[in-house]
């Protein structure tokens, strides 16, 4: 028997890896024969970096960059087994969590320490790079990014604007004399999983602004900012970023990949999938288990556990998904090829509880999983 365990991770209980441990060593007391192949998952959002080093054997950097209030901050980015590909997540150095409730303002907030990570990747060797979008605490368009990549950002007097998406305001000219010459040599892919558009009613200010500290009238102000952006990059970049699908994501920042890394959007989920490998690891393989800490009715909307299930059933494989909490509509996911779904909760316990223990009930859970498909497997082998 070859089984593969691909899940996400479970938020503030378990990593993606550790929980694909955790359900190894519930089903090998019912298989220890079986082959077991763990592929740690992700969608692009957190956990993201994670996942890909342990998928691909990888390592963790760690590099001090300026933080969204323009703070130093500690952030860490991957270099993945081909020691090639790096992957960040734009959080690490431009997380809403990097910023306390009270001092959240896009207006000020900057993506100047993504652009740092790009740079120390570059220093490392990588030739293509991936940028996990989501988590943002700011609104610039990704106007930080490119000042830290070497772009000048000028107000009407020739000087260089400051941080944040109120700077935008002032932007009347966009100089690319200065970027970064290895910029050129390294192909970005840009981990999107909403379709958001830069500005508009469903763009990134009047959709994502709010929880960022934004009021109403912030928004307005973002918004016509980005607007404004959009049209110095259209002008002096020859790039045009405002209706493109999920030029919106982490503040606009997708835009700004568009713009100045020439960067492809792309769904998350596909892009680990590519990365890790998958499809090539799930070949005559007899059962998936997938899963990470909440399924419901979202799921099916770009989340790990439907994305596993999409590549497993193009060759019939079954699959079974679990999680800590199963939500409203978590049948929706039947339709997309998980066959079973369990929760490894196992009766009423406490959130801190289920936090503590989920390493033992993912365990648990995954011998009794294994028991049910021991019972089956052997029917059908004498049959």
């Amino acid at each position: 028997m070859k089984i593969v365990i691909a899940p996400d991770s479970f938020k503030e209980s378990m990593t993606a890896l550790e929980a694909a441990i955790a359900i190894e060593k519930g089903f090998s007391k019912i298989f220890p024969e079986a082959e077991y192949i763990k592929v740690p998952m992700a969608d692009g959002g957190e956990g993201t970096v994670q996942s890909l080093v342990d998928a691909t054997n990888g390592r963790l950097i760690e590099k001090s960059v300026t933080g969204p209030l323009g703070e130093p901050v500690k952030a860490v980015f991957g270099l993945l087994g081909d020691e090639k590909t790096a992957i960040i997540e734009m959080a690490e150095a431009a997380g809403l969590h990097l910023v306390r409730p009270n001092e959240r303002n896009p207006l000020h907030s900057t993506t100047f320490g993504v652009g740092e990570l790009i740079l120390a990747a570059i220093d490392y060797g990588a030739d293509h790079i991936i940028i996990g979008l989501g988590g943002s605490s700011t609104n610039d368009g990704g106007a930080g990014m490119a000042q830290a990549l070497g772009a000048n950002l000028l107000d009407k007097e020739g000087r260089e604007i400051g941080f944040g998406g109120g700077a935008l305001s002032a932007l009347n000219r966009i100089d690319l004399t200065n970027l970064h010459p290895g910029l050129a040599k390294v192909k970005f892919t840009a981990a999107c999983d909403v379709d958001n558009p830069l500005t508009g009613p469903n763009g990134a200010s009047a959709i994502f602004g709010p929880q960022k500290g934004a009021t109403e009238e912030m928004v307005a102000e973002l918004d016509a900012n980005l607007h404004h952006f959009a049209e110095i990059i259209k002008r002096d970049v020859n790039a045009s970023v405002n209706g493109i699908s999920g030029a919106g994501a982490a503040g606009g920042l997708g835009g700004g990949m568009i713009a100045f890394l020439s960067a492809e959007l792309k769904s998350g989920i596909q892009i680990v999938i590519e990365e890790s490998k998958l499809r090539d690891v799930l070949c005559h393989a007899d059962l998936v288990i997938t899963g990470e800490g909440k399924i419901d009715g979202q799921t099916v909307r770009g989340k790990t556990p439907i994305g596993v299930s999409k590549v497993a059933k193009e060759s019939g494989i079954p699959v079974v998904a679990i999680a800590g909490t199963i939500g409203k509509d978590s049948g929706k996911v039947h339709d997309f090829g998980i066959d079973a779904l369990f929760s490894i909760v196992p009766g009423a316990v406490t959130i801190e509880d289920a936090m503590e223990n989920a390493k033992v009930y993912t365990e648990q859970l995954a011998e009794q999983i294994a028991r049910l498909f021991k019972k089956n497997f052997s029917k059908n082998e004498t049959l």
